[in-house]
């Protein structure tokens, strides 16, 4: 039997003012970046060390109290809500590099910190950690929801960039995943079973991290196309080709036009791909050449390209920013952010397909891509009051994963299952959803575990 008034007793006596119960404070753990009502939980602690989170997650289990663990909560399909109530555990103030070992290529991090401090950390060494979902979240809300964005096609997601990890598990026992050593054959790969599992296995306590050399020279460009097709069609074209690009994004019209009125920039109002490369400058200089003649084959405009680290941060600073940009550009309006991935081959039918629905359906939208590995965002616009416009706005995110699915791609590329995508589960992973639910009811067998997200165990 459930005892949440029970739990916070004890979290209170153990944590005395490190847990808040307070509705002003609960209230800014029940918000989320979407569409999603607001779900407060019932109280919110701050723990400091793993043997805290150990304590805390057991006093929980033995109440049957649900706990949810927090970064800074940009995740975009409600993975933070509290919404059967119970204990959010916010990671803030475990936020520190514990160890950099420059030799192996490695940092050791607390989950409370961000990707932006980490790399600031990291300055003098030469060393960067590439995965850059462009909120500065934290590095374990990004190892939870398996976090990838614009450099994924180069150095790749979460996935590929976390070798070992400290969890505390659904009874406070605390376990170690993987080792510092770069391969292993030796058991599961347990490590790889937590990234993703979006806090709903266990609660990530540590991250060893695989760093990577800056590289020699960084160029960065950008133009625009007539069309999506002839944009996707450049990219495919340098894939093929084999231009190691570290970035290759697509900004479609109206994200043009609420990045220059946002950021004071003069893009013309066409699809454009903002590109990236990393290498030797001779590298550099002969890969940016090889992209200018593919773009004139697809009928791109002029191919502007700096090394400038003023001109290429005011890029991708104005990338980074697109989401907030569409948003400022419709006030007032409730946002709704989905994503699907689909094999690269299939990319340039699934965004126009979806410009068509937003266009048929009236429904205000912009899209955004991580175009170079078939990623795609639409964010869509309805009045907070107007429940028939939200219904149009989800009812163009289900033809998305629908067309997605039927593709051979995912429902989500990199925003994660959370609330909003579970009633794909079923249909992307067939007979392996079961042994999910067999997964999750091994190892939280009483689903106090961010219950509800990912995963119903009945």
């Amino acid at each position: 039997m459930t005892n949440i008034d029970q739990a916070i007793r004890e979290l209170k006596e153990f944590l005395v003012d490190r847990i808040s119960t307070a509705n002003s404070k609960l209230s800014l753990y029940g918000q989320n970046e979407t569409y999603f009502e607001e779900m407060p939980p019932d109280a919110v602690v701050f723990p400091e060390t793993t043997a805290e989170v150990a304590k805390i997650v057991s006093i929980c289990a033995r109440n049957k109290c649900p706990v949810v663990p927090w970064g800074v909560g940009t995740s975009l399909e409600g993975h933070s809500l509290a919404i059967r109530g119970g204990v959010t555990i916010d990671m803030c103030h475990m936020n520190k590099v514990l160890a950099v070992k420059q030799e192996d290529l490695l940092a050791v991090v607390q989950p409370g910190l961000t990707r932006k401090k980490l790399n600031n950390e990291l300055r003098a060494t030469g060393l960067f950690f590439p995965v850059d979902p462009g909120a500065d979240a934290t590095l374990g809300g990004m190892a939870a929801t398996r976090a990838s964005g614009t450099t994924a096609v180069r150095y790749g997601t979460m996935r590929e960039n976390v070798i070992a990890m400290e969890v505390v598990l659904a009874d406070g026992r605390t376990i170690r995943t993987g080792t510092q050593a770069k391969k292993s054959s030796a058991g599961y790969d347990l490590t790889k079973l937590f990234i993703g599992s979006e806090g709903t296995l266990g609660i990530i306590t540590e991250l060893t991290l695989i760093l990577h050399g800056q590289p020699e020279a960084v160029a960065a460009g950008v133009c625009e196309f007539e069309t999506v097709d002839s944009a996707v069609g450049a990219v495919i074209s340098a894939i093929q080709m084999g231009i190691p690009m570290a970035r290759i994004e697509l900004i479609d019209q109206i994200s043009i036009r609420a990045i220059n009125a946002y950021s004071k920039l003069n893009y013309p109002e066409k699809p454009h791909l903002f590109m990236e490369f990393h290498g030797s400058n001779l590298g550099v200089k002969d890969q940016s050449i090889i992209m200018e003649q593919i773009i004139k084959e697809f009928g791109g405009g002029e191919f502007k390209w700096s090394v400038k680290p003023e001109e290429r941060n005011r890029l991708w600073a104005a990338r980074h920013e697109a989401y907030y940009a569409t948003k400022a550009f419709f006030p007032g309006k409730l946002g709704m952010s989905t994503d699907v991935c689909v094999p690269i081959s299939e990319l340039a039918n699934a965004i126009t397909d979806t410009q068509a629905d937003l266009e048929r359906f009236g429904v205000t939208g912009a899209i955004v891509g991580h175009v170079g590995d078939g990623n795609f965002h639409t964010l869509m616009f309805s009045d907070r009051h107007d429940s028939e416009e939200l219904e149009r706005n989800k009812m163009i995110a289900h033809r998305m994963a629908e067309r997605a699915l039927a593709v051979g791609g995912t429902v989500t590329g990199e925003h994660g299952i959370g609330l909003g995508k579970m009633k794909y589960m079923a249909q992307e992973h067939g007979e392996a959803l079961p042994l999910m639910v067999e997964l999750k009811r091994t190892f939280d067998p009483n689903n106090i575990m961010n219950p509800g997200k990912m995963v119903n165990l009945n």
